[in-house]
């Protein structure tokens, strides 16, 4: 279970440093890139198999926010019609955008930087 989380997180770290070093594309091209190609492959299916061979190695690297955007829309699409594409993206990425900004700020009141 950990070397395949391991092999797979890495693999993916791994395109999205080429594409910064060979593709010269900037990191936020890069991120963009990487989110996208998540969304797409969630989009065809081929995500879920992913993160149940790999586990975290899946689901920590940014292409799993896109396979998150992609779940929740469809999911909630199915329930609600085309309002339910715009309330999944919410309901399934608010938890880890929150939480973000949460401790974001918690860190910028207990560190302060220098420069």
């Amino acid at each position: 279970m950990f070397i395949s989380a391991f092999i797979v997180g890495g693999l993916i770290c791994v395109i999205g440093q080429l594409m910064m070093d060979v593709g010269k594309l900037t990191p936020a091209h890069t991120l963009s890139s990487l989110v996208v190609f998540g969304a797409i492959l969630d989009g065809l299916g081929l995500y879920e198999p992913l993160i149940d061979f790999a586990g975290a190695g899946a689901t920590v690297p940014i292409t799993s926010f896109g396979n998150a955007l992609v779940h929740g829309a469809m999911a909630e699409a199915e329930q609600h019609g085309i309002v339910g594409v715009v309330t999944g993206i919410f309901e399934v990425t608010s938890a880890g955008i929150s939480s973000a900004i949460i401790f974001s700020f918690i860190a910028a009141l207990i560190f302060r930087p220098k420069g």
